[in-house]
């Protein structure tokens, strides 16, 4: 990264939530299809072919990390379109068996909106509270499921506070109420975490490539076989029929690469950034007064350090830090624009003056304990001069 103008230093990178840097080896993976290896998977030519081949490989190897079967991957352009894939693809598909959706009141946008937009055709949605940790409750789960429900999706970690949700649990819930409801699993913030999509017990799983040390571009839909899915492209009959559109074989190989370095890995990695996120919630909740974590205390990803301040304004807040050459984000990445509390903490029933003065952190594998330490010393310092300017 280039060097903070302020303090003269590379800037610490704690947005990792948002996006991630290539991992070693992930471009040297790509490369070859943007020069010799061009050609389109469905020409019919020995090239082609050819080409063909090699993505169905890297359909085999992906299938492999996530202990699936091949034609139960579909690649998508990103995270958000296999949920809108998921969402949006079962409820058009199983609409002759009810229209009712349940999901959860901290879902990323990507689910939330498209359920808002379904409920606008017809659709009825129930949005499931949480407690004060980012929990959803099994019982209230259990008494949303009714006859015409034909899909509930539950994230695994939700990408703000970092709370795990007990997924395999309200699958089997789920299932044991009415076998016929599809499960879908946001798991796109959820590379820290083993993602084995069968033992979890649902029918759908979302990933993006670049929150995993691939290139951005690139996601995939892990759809169990027999699960009803409507296509939401038309123009050709890709993916088995599931997504229509030209292969971006590019992202394709590099999200491949990516998932099999990081997949496999997870207890190491997380075992990395644990260590470091606990320095930063230690460091910070006793070194700032009136600093709050959110999420859960124990079931959170380990990567993830979101906390509130009171009589700090957020956006000010990363304005400050990013001229220390600290980046950070408030809420979620998507939602980070806007200078609406985020409705993750609002869920969670955190007061809004609170809220407003969010910040997130979320580590990666190349962040040292000199940038914690670096963290440490200067947050503390812009957290008192912004509270003296309110006085």
């Amino acid at each position: 990264m280039n060097q903070s103008a302020s303090t003269g230093s590379a800037p610490v990178y704690l947005d990792h939530t948002a996006t991630t840097p290539l991992a070693p080896g992930v471009f040297e993976a790509m490369a070859p299809y943007f020069t010799e290896k061009w050609l389109s998977p469905s020409g019919l030519y020995r090239g082609g072919r050819g080409m063909k081949r090699e993505l169905d490989d890297a359909r085999r190897r992906v299938a492999a990390v996530l202990g699936s079967e091949p034609a139960e991957i579909v690649f998508t352009s990103s995270g958000t379109e296999s949920v809108n894939l998921a969402v949006r693809g079962v409820a058009l598909a199983s609409q002759h068996r009810g229209r009712h959706i349940v999901t959860t009141q901290i879902e990323h946008r990507a689910v939330i909106d498209t359920a808002k937009h379904l409920e606008k055709q017809g659709w009825r949605v129930t949005y499931l509270p949480v407690d004060e940790h980012g929990l959803v409750d099994g019982d209230s789960l259990d008494a949303a499921i009714s006859d015409d429900t034909v899909l509930v999706s539950i994230m695994l970690a939700n990408n703000e506070v970092g709370t795990v949700q007990p997924v395999r649990e309200l699958a089997r819930r789920v299932k044991a109420r009415r076998p016929t409801v599809a499960f879908h699993t946001d798991a796109v913030a959820a590379g820290f975490l083993p993602l084995d999509a069968g033992a979890l017990g649902v029918d759908l799983l979302s990933l993006s490539s670049h929150k995993v040390g691939g290139p951005k571009g690139a996601g995939l839909l892990w759809a169990r076989r027999g699960v009803l899915l409507q296509s939401l492209l038309t123009g050709d009959d890709r993916e088995r029929g599931r997504r229509s559109g030209q292969e971006d074989v590019p992202a394709i190989m590099g999200m491949t690469r990516a998932l099999e370095l990081a997949l496999p890995t997870h207890a190491e990695r997380a075992n990395a950034v644990a260590d470091l996120t606990a320095r930063l919630i230690t460091g910070i909740c006793d070194g700032v007064p009136g600093a709050q974590l959110t999420g859960h205390p124990t079931d959170r990803l380990p990567h993830i350090a979101s906390f509130c301040f009171e009589r700090v304004d957020g956006e000010a807040l990363l304005q400050a830090l990013d001229v220390q050459g600290i980046l950070a984000a408030s809420g979620s990445a998507c939602s980070s624009a806007t200078l609406e509390p985020s409705h993750v903490l609002k869920a969670m029933g955190v007061p809004t003056a609170l809220a407003e003065g969010n910040l997130r952190l979320s580590l990666g594998v190349e962040n040292t304990e000199a940038e914690v330490a670096r963290v440490l010393d200067v947050l503390p310092r812009v957290v008192e001069r912004l509270r003296a300017l309110r006085r």
